[in-house]
């Protein structure tokens, strides 16, 4: 079956903004090959790329959007400043700064990468994120890696609640937890290391594959799809990229769900995020 981008469902955000549920995740994709890259992603059905300050290929994924022939209306653009940049000034700066490098008009979703809750930052941060949105420099604002506890905080703030809440999430490690608050918040959760970074096996998985000709790869994408997660695999492979956008045929039973669903429970790939300061 041909993939057209329409079959990609899009996400209704909090600001009343639609979201490509399906994206393309860009972290540790080298500086020589972003450009490229991105019309790759496009060309195969995507309309959305998550980037970030530590990336350190905002300004590449940029230029690949300007050249890449497509109406910049059609994609859907992430980005997020990082740990040092947090602070109300030192925020604002950076959000001139990602995009200026992007050079693309607007962003539509800022994020703040980390809770960093030693620093405890977060909340001016998140002043100056709505402060940025206002004046129309950007479109939407979220987090990243926040529990509960740094949402309650944000929160309890005042203001513009996130839009989504991106966290390391995967048959692994299935946040049903932290899922569910987001959702009686309003909040959608996206996946970040969807597929775990490849480092577990299983068997369970594998047998799922076989029985729909998928790869185990499509099918925990498809999990994420069934369960209405916004999910960014990221990949530097024009083959794997077409095949992780190539789940839209297939779906997931009740018995597959469940036998994934058995997975949970093998811990982090990544940093707890309150031990990343």
């Amino acid at each position: 079956m041909t993939f057209s981008p329409e079959m990609n469902p899009s996400i209704q955000l909090l600001n009343g903004d639609y979201m490509p549920q399906l994206g393309l995740g860009v972290y540790k994709v080298e500086q020589d090959i972003a450009v490229d890259l991105v019309r790759v992603a496009l060309d195969a059905g995507y309309r959305r790329i998550d980037t970030a300050a530590l990336y350190d290929n905002e300004a590449e994924i940029g230029a690949g959007i300007r050249k890449s022939g497509y109406d910049r209306e059609e994609i859907f653009v992430t980005t997020k400043i990082w740990n040092d940049r947090q602070g109300y000034d030192n925020a604002l700066e950076a959000i001139d700064e990602s995009l200026s490098r992007l050079n693309i008009d607007y962003v539509d979703m800022l994020l703040i990468h980390w809770p960093c809750p030693a620093k405890d930052l977060f909340v001016e941060t998140w002043a100056a994120f709505q402060d940025a949105m206002a004046d129309g420099k950007i479109r939407g604002i979220g987090v990243s890696n926040f529990k509960p506890a740094h949402l309650d905080k944000l929160i309890a703030a005042g203001g513009v609640l996130p839009a989504i809440n991106q966290v390391e999430l995967h048959p692994w490690l299935q946040q049903a937890e932290l899922r569910a608050y987001d959702e009686d918040k309003g909040i959608k959760t996206e996946a970040w290391s969807p597929l775990a970074r490849g480092r577990f096996e299983s068997d369970v998985l594998a047998k799922i594959a076989a029985k729909h000709g998928k790869t185990v790869t499509q099918v925990v994408i498809r999990w994420h799809i069934e369960l209405g997660n916004l999910v960014i695999p990221k990949s530097s492979n024009p083959d794997r990229i077409a095949e992780n956008i190539d789940v839209f045929d297939f779906r997931l039973d009740v018995d597959d769900m469940a036998a994934i669903a058995t997975l949970d429970g093998g811990g982090r790939v990544g940093p707890d995020p309150d031990d990343m300061n």
